[in-house]
């Protein structure tokens, strides 16, 4: 199912998509690597995550925030981590354990194995492409992410924390009717001071 990809908001979400993308390739692979940190700890501080017992988490791609650190100590702290798979049907979450070795699946991602049960997390660590400070987002353009916060919260509420370096953010995301403002904005200079309406 391609989300809304004829829409004239998702043709200035792609050309907004673009921009930012370029300045986070621009940042310098050291600042990458120091930013995942700090928003590690960061995102440790957010108190509401440390009640879920199954957070999503996911295995970086190009030059996104690493959340590795982030999952190291979610485990320190005695928390399990779903990373997803794509599938025709959305995402589907697995538990996965410390060494534990990833297959290679669509888009360059690295993914659980098939024989891994599903789980369904209560709290996500959201990629995204750009962030405004509503906590609207723009992913990387298919929906995956928005059509699995929308089935996970069937089954109650999802802590949603988006994470992303400060050059990622704009003035203001063009929403559309299906998504859904981020509960929490993290960067490498610490949570993002979000403006609801």
């Amino acid at each position: 199912m391609a989300p809304h990809s004829s829409s004239p908001t998702s043709g200035l979400k792609a050309i907004l998509r673009d921009a930012v993308l370029a300045r986070r390739d621009g940042l310098a692979p050291e600042s990458r690597r120091d930013g995942s940190v700090a928003v590690a700890d960061a995102v440790m501080a957010i108190d509401a995550l440390a009640g879920a017992q199954i957070v999503g988490a996911f295995w970086p791609i190009r030059s996104e925030v690493d959340p590795r650190p982030l999952i190291d100590r979610l485990f320190a702290r005695g928390q399990r981590v779903a990373l997803p798979k794509v599938t025709p049907e959305g995402l589907v979450f697995r538990e996965w354990k410390a060494g534990e070795a990833l297959v290679a699946g669509r888009f360059g991602l690295s993914e659980p194995r098939d024989d891994l049960p599903p789980l369904d997390p209560t709290a996500l660590i959201v990629p995204l492409a750009a962030f405004d400070r509503r906590g609207h987002r723009i992913g990387y353009g298919r929906g995956y992410y928005d059509r699995a916060i929308a089935r996970l919260s069937g089954n109650g509420p999802v802590l949603t924390i988006g994470i992303a370096f400060a050059v990622q953010e704009i003035e203001a995301v063009p929403a559309e009717p299906h998504d859904r403002p981020l509960d929490h904005l993290v960067t490498e200079a610490g949570p993002v001071s979000l403006l609801r309406t």
